[in-house]
């Protein structure tokens, strides 16, 4: 049972079943709070609501059932995630830079299209080269009808989605004495360059595109063709499952069981 000391936190970790202690002040979305699998509180919550949605359980995931029967696709998850999907679900991990490859925002395979339960993109499209919308569609097609869509992403309260470079084409991105340099053609041909960049993982590392907007977010799903757009905002200490700031929540979302009504897809597109 969720319980409280003078200052501190007692949960259990729902990825790895773990009883975890940690002071509630220091505790934020991305803190690693779980001595045995290293969990944070983003990835916690995204867990809870695969059991959630998946198999209307909400119990620790070591106790979920096996589905094999449900397919499912994950784009660079991190480790004490992807094993526990893997033994639960018929799952794939996969990598922008390393096999299995995908990259959400170019061309699908087509023996891909139609063919997963579920995708979880967890965040990954804050690093989605524009036009992001290209990404929230590949999704789709990617989904089964009835199929969810599970999003974790850095996003705020303002009123548009921020894009750092919204004219990115050709570019490359240099390293000149302590500093990084984006240098990026146009489609029209004129030249940009960009010196203050935010990476994610660490100077070099995942260069971020964009802030989102939580409106925008809503919209761009929608526009893909998702419904059932649900911003999971649940506190939830039993879990550890908490954070300050009253945004960044997980996003679920599905494809609908007739995606085109009355309409047959284009040929090709699925």
């Amino acid at each position: 049972m969720t319980h409280f000391e003078p200052g501190i936190l007692s949960f259990q970790c729902n990825i790895c079943g773990s009883a975890c202690k940690f002071p509630l002040d220091q505790l934020a979305r991305e803190t690693v709070s779980c001595a045995n699998c290293h969990s944070t509180p983003r990835t916690r919550a995204l867990v809870r609501l695969c059991a959630q949605e998946l198999v209307h359980d909400d119990v620790p995931f070591p106790e979920l059932p096996t589905r094999r029967d449900l397919r499912g696709l994950g784009m660079s998850d991190p480790e004490n995630c992807r094993s526990r999907l893997a033994s639960k679900f018929a799952y794939e991990n996969t990598y922008f830079h390393q096999p299995p490859f995908l990259d959400i925002s170019a061309e699908i395979e087509p023996d891909r299209l139609g063919q997963y339960d579920f995708v979880i993109s967890s965040e990954v499209f804050e690093h989605v080269v524009p036009p992001v919308a290209r990404a929230f569609t590949n999704v789709f097609r990617l989904l089964k009808p009835g199929g969810l869509f599970i999003l974790t992403v850095p996003y705020g309260t303002q009123a548009e989605t921020i894009e750092h470079f919204p004219e990115l084409h050709q570019f490359t991105v240099t390293q000149v004495q302590n500093k990084y340099i984006l240098t990026n053609v146009t489609r029209a041909g004129k030249t940009e360059r960009f010196d203050e960049l935010v990476f994610h993982g660490g100077p070099g590392a995942t260069l971020e595109m964009r802030v989102f907007a939580e409106a925008d977010l809503e919209r761009q799903l929608a526009a893909a063709g998702f419904t059932e757009i649900t911003i999971h905002r649940q506190l939830y200490f039993r879990y550890g499952i908490w954070w300050p700031q009253p945004w960044s929540w997980p996003i679920s979302a599905r494809k609908a069981l007739n995606p085109y009504g009355d309409s047959a897809p284009e040929q090709g597109s699925e």
